[in-house]
């Protein structure tokens, strides 16, 4: 049986090649390739590379190599009609039957290129004609470029019923042609004359991945509806598999490994002019899962950017949950939240490339933006209404078929009502016990230090008799104060930045909160907490900012003195140096007792103590004053 290559092409189109190979091989993705374990011989080492971008698998083991079908053939054991077939199933595609009626449906399908082909050429010269100088103007005044609109091909249809129609029968095109495209509409009133689909409108071609010419959008320039008009469903254009701009993204999509959804033509037009030509958007509709999984070919994790209205909100959620049903491993969305009113072209053009990078690099993952649909405006401080919120997070997780991504879904959604129920819970982290900075005398290196965190007094300053952290609650104070008040970063920045704190989590937060603060200096606390937020830190922020930390150190809060804020974290940097150097005394003193210990060493063992001990002094001398302020809690 013979196939149109269209056909061909439209099976690829909606059946991934990773997404074939993946269900039958375990891979990994490395750069613009997979990788995993060879399925045509037996191999402990993965030498089988999948690529997606090229098209092909390859074994570099046993020379195995091939396209889609191919691969379907060889491992099946199918002839290549069968496995057409069996994809084309996969794909929800009928399969043509060969017969003179179908052959001749085959070359109208080819003819259909060339009709589109020549209306884009059409309504490319109407824009520099005089009827068209108003679309032209509309171009200039978004602030499209003349190379843009060569670049996009943008044009104009004409304000007339038939002057698409009598061009295209001058070149020669027969009338059931452009019906067939979408170009000119025929009503079921055979006293009525067809007439053009687009009128008075704006032009933007539509291309699929090859950059044919397949459908069009037209935006009114006139009052009416609709604003906008998309090409009807045709046998080239199936506008729920079809990105706008797509064609002209994968280049630098594949480069980069990003891929950034916008809503509108012009956004992505803007985007693209500012040099960020990693923009596509849906045609019309809400991102659905084949355009999704479009994407996940050449960008794992694409960032979805909708406009900052309700509108965008409601079309952003929806692609969140339709993301569920196809998660897979190593693919996901991640989102990010414009200011009431702003659109990608507004905000490009206001705040320039750079903004609007640093806004991408801010994007929300998916399981953030899954927990704000279901927390965001709600209270939830009894038990009641944290087990709806659980309940809501198993319908939401349940939907997802990968049996792993699932389970990681599940624990993390269990962790974060675990973290609200203790965040929220009656007295939690409301100290019984003032003055935890006066501590306890200790001897060390001869003179009496001051130590403020044994850990039964943590535990009865939680009022819990809980197992407390002392080194992580440290680590926590240092933090919540910067944070609380950003204008102490030049002078404890650098402090903070000499330290690599033992809570992983932590470590990562310092220095998101160092990198933010050397990009925006002038960030008060809620500009710098929002930002933090933006960059999926809210859970850690939560358990950070909170009465557990502010019992310890009210200092901390963004609304008391700076001055007392500073005292009090230089206290407590104090504290946690000391401990560091308390462990890198031990280490050396072990290393000095050995036979063949560097006379180094003893050289090393003795700065650290001398360190030690001023840290200690300067301890003792402020407690006094670090007290007086705890107690004022």
């Amino acid at each position: 049986m013979a196939f149109s290559q269209q056909f061909l092409d439209e099976v690829r189109a909606r059946v991934g090649l990773v997404d074939v190979i993946g269900r039958r091989v375990r891979l990994t993705r490395k750069g613009r390739e997979h990788s995993g374990l060879c399925p045509f011989h037996n191999e402990k080492s993965p030498s089988f590379t999948v690529n997606e971008e090229k098209g092909f698998y390859h074994c570099f083991g046993c020379g195995a190599h091939g396209s889609l079908i191919d691969f379907v053939m060889q491992l099946d054991k199918l002839s290549f009609p069968e496995a057409v077939e069996k994809l084309a199933g996969e794909a929800g595609l009928e399969v043509p039957r060969s017969s003179p009626m179908e052959r001749e449906r085959e070359e109208r399908a080819k003819t259909l290129y060339d009709v589109v082909e020549a209306a884009c050429r059409f309504f490319e010269r109407q824009l520099r004609l005089p009827e068209g100088r108003v679309g032209l103007d509309y171009f200039r005044g978004r602030g499209i470029s003349e190379d843009s609109i060569k670049k996009f091909r943008l044009g104009f249809a004409p304000d007339g019923r038939g002057a698409l129609k009598a061009h295209l029968t001058k070149e020669g095109v027969a009338e059931d042609l452009m019906v067939e495209a979408g170009l000119v509409i025929r009503t079921d009133d055979a006293s009525r004359a067809p007439y053009d689909r687009f009128r008075g409108r704006v032009m933007f071609p539509i291309t699929d991945t090859r950059g044919r010419i397949i459908a069009f959008g037209g935006r009114i320039l006139d009052k009416g509806e609709p604003k906008y008009l998309n090409s009807p469903e045709t046998p080239l254009f199936h506008k729920g598999y079809n990105l706008y701009a797509l064609s002209q993204s994968l280049p630098q999509i594949r480069t980069s490994g990003q891929a950034i959804v916008v809503e509108g033509y012009t956004d992505v037009i803007a985007l693209h002019q500012a040099g960020i030509a990693t923009a596509v958007a849906p045609l019309g509709t809400a991102l659905t899962e084949d355009q999704i999984k479009l994407l996940w070919r050449h960008a794992p994790a694409p960032v979805l950017c909708f406009d900052g209205d309700a509108a965008g909100a409601r079309a952003a959620y929806r692609a969140a949950e339709r993301a569920l049903a196809i998660l897979q491993p190593d693919t996901g969305l991640a989102f990010v939240e414009l200011s009431g009113g702003e659109d990608p072209d507004t905000m490009v053009r206001r705040q320039g490339a750079t903004a609007f990078a640093t806004l991408i690099a801010s994007a929300l993952p998916l399981s953030d933006v899954l927990w704000r649909m279901e927390t965001q405006g709600k209270r939830l401080e009894t038990p009641e209404a944290r087990a709806g919120l659980d309940a809501r997070l198993r319908e939401l997780t349940s939907k997802i078929s990968d049996e792993t991504v699932r389970r990681h879904y599940s624990d993390a959604f269990r962790e974060r009502v675990r973290n609200l129920y203790f965040q929220r819970r009656p007295g939690a982290g409301q100290g019984q016990n003032r003055g935890q900075y006066r501590g306890q005398n200790r001897n060390f290196g001869g003179k009496q230090g001051f130590d403020a965190f044994s850990a039964p007094r943590m535990a009865d300053n939680a009022g819990t008799g809980a197992q407390v952290d002392p080194m992580r609650l440290q680590e926590e104070i240092l933090l919540a104060t910067l944070i609380g008040h950003p204008r102490l970063n030049d002078a404890i920045g650098e402090g903070l930045g000499s330290l690599s704190f033992k809570s992983q989590d932590l470590d990562r937060l310092r220095q998101e909160v160092l990198k933010t603060l050397s990009v925006s200096p002038d960030l008060d606390f809620k500009g710098l907490e929002d930002q933090l937020c933006r960059t999926g830190n809210s859970e850690l922020l939560g358990g950070l900012l909170s009465r557990r930390v502010y019992t310890h150190a009210r200092f901390a809060r963004p609304d008391e003195p700076v001055d007392d804020a500073e005292r009090g974290w230089m206290h407590f940097y104090g504290l946690y140096r000391r401990a560091q150097l308390l462990e890198e005394i031990a280490a050396v003193t072990e290393l000095c007792k050995a036979e063949d210990s560097n006379p180094g060493n003893f050289a090393l063992l003795k700065a650290l103590k001398q360190e030690a001990d001023t840290l200690v002094a300067g301890l003792v001398e402020g407690a006094h004053v670090s007290g007086n302020a705890n107690d004022a809690a």
